[in-house]
């Protein structure tokens, strides 16, 4: 099918200089005011770093959704229920091409969680120039996709959200890596040979990292979002949404569902885990026959004014702290320098600083006992 749009001189440029602006204003939220809020007040707090943390990127993501339904007039239709705001929630969705996870911003945005929003994601993306600085500040949970490796590292990120004081929208992709009908078949090979259900439209869900995400933390959590995505024409990459080309429409449907309805025992949240693909599998079977989901307009459009208005504050905090990098005087030069050190050694090592009262009290404690 023709894509969306025609690649045309004017779109191609026209993307180029959103790619420039967002890879300049990410590199300065970043550097000046991401990396300050992540690091000096959990010295103190890591409540109030994350706080901190989730106010500067929060107005840094709301670019995307700008970018999407404003200039590039994607349309974003939200189907199932309305979800309410701010709430602290495990959100699992299907994983249909790489851009999924981006469109959970518009949702976010929405509920005013947008700089609360984590992924669990592939450890490779960590390795990525400048981003990979971001999702490790941001504190994204990477995995290997070997469990053996895997379960230690996100039981220790996990026992640190635990707290219900710090808002929190964990996503989870339980398929581990997005859908082809290669992996479709294999899939359905695996499925048959252990007499699972056969689904045609999503893989089978991996259960250990859901059910470790949920296990640590029920106490802490709302509810479980569950989230299925369906595109218009084709599945977009990262670049046709770049340049605008696709998606012409995303279809979200979002089902809520209370986290004490979610079963405690291993079996039996892995058999509701299951239940839920199969659903995903029927809401996107009837997309694909009837080009949408039930229940549709559950939330209303973005404001362009607000859009706007924080498009304007983002392009003039980078310009300001571009023009003194380069006209005021060295020490900018040399912060830049030392922050992106930090930065580098922090993703690569995977460091934190911690609060320096409990590191007191720790050792305190530890030479106490001795």
């Amino acid at each position: 099918m023709d894509p969306y749009h025609p690649l045309t001189f004017q779109r191609s440029i026209r993307g180029l200089v959103c790619m420039v602006v967002y890879l300049l204003t990410a590199f300065v939220f970043l550097v000046f005011l991401g990396t300050p809020a992540a690091v000096l007040p959990r010295f103190f707090s890591i409540h109030y770093s994350r706080k901190a943390l989730s106010f500067v990127f929060g107005i840094w993501l709301s670019l995307w959704p700008f970018l999407f339904e404003k200039i590039n007039r994607t349309k974003v239709v939200f189907s199932g229920e309305t979800v309410p705001e701010k709430e602290r929630v495990l959100l699992i969705a299907n994983h249909k091409t790489e851009v999924d996870w981006m469109y959970l911003w518009d949702l976010a945005l929405r509920k005013g969680t947008i700089g609360f929003i984590k992924y669990v994601l592939k450890s490779s993306l960590m390795k990525l120039p400048l981003f990979g600085w971001g999702f490790h500040i941001l504190e994204f949970i990477s995995v290997e996709r070997k469990w053996e490796v895997d379960e230690g590292n996100m039981q220790k990120m996990l026992l640190t959200f635990t707290y219900h004081s710090d808002p929190l929208w964990l996503a989870v992709f339980p398929e581990g890596t997005d859908f082809t009908e290669e992996k479709c078949k294999k899939s359905q090979k695996f499925a048959a040979e252990n007499g699972l259900p056969i689904l045609k439209n999503v893989l089978l869900p991996k259960m250990k990292g859901f059910y470790a995400c949920l296990e640590i933390l029920k106490g802490s959590l709302d509810a479980v979002y569950d989230v299925t995505i369906a595109y218009k024409n084709r599945c977009p990459t990262f670049m046709d949404n770049v340049f605008g080309i696709e998606p012409s429409e995303v279809h979200v449907h979002v089902r809520r569902i209370p986290i004490d309805e979610i079963p405690g025992s291993q079996s039996e949240c892995n058999a509701w885990l299951l239940r839920s693909f199969q659903l995903k599998d029927h809401l996107l079977s009837d997309f694909v026959t009837r080009g949408q989901f039930e229940n549709q307009g559950t939330e209303q459009e973005l404001s362009t004014i607000k859009c706007v208005l924080n498009c304007v504050f983002v392009l003039g905090t980078t310009g300001l702290f571009t023009y003194l990098t380069f006209f005021s005087y060295v020490w900018f030069k040399i912060y830049i320098g030392v922050t992106c050190a930090y930065l580098a050694f922090a993703t690569t090592s995977g460091f934190r600083p911690s609060p320096v009262l409990e590191y007191v009290t720790k050792n305190y404690n530890g030479k106490k006992s001795f």
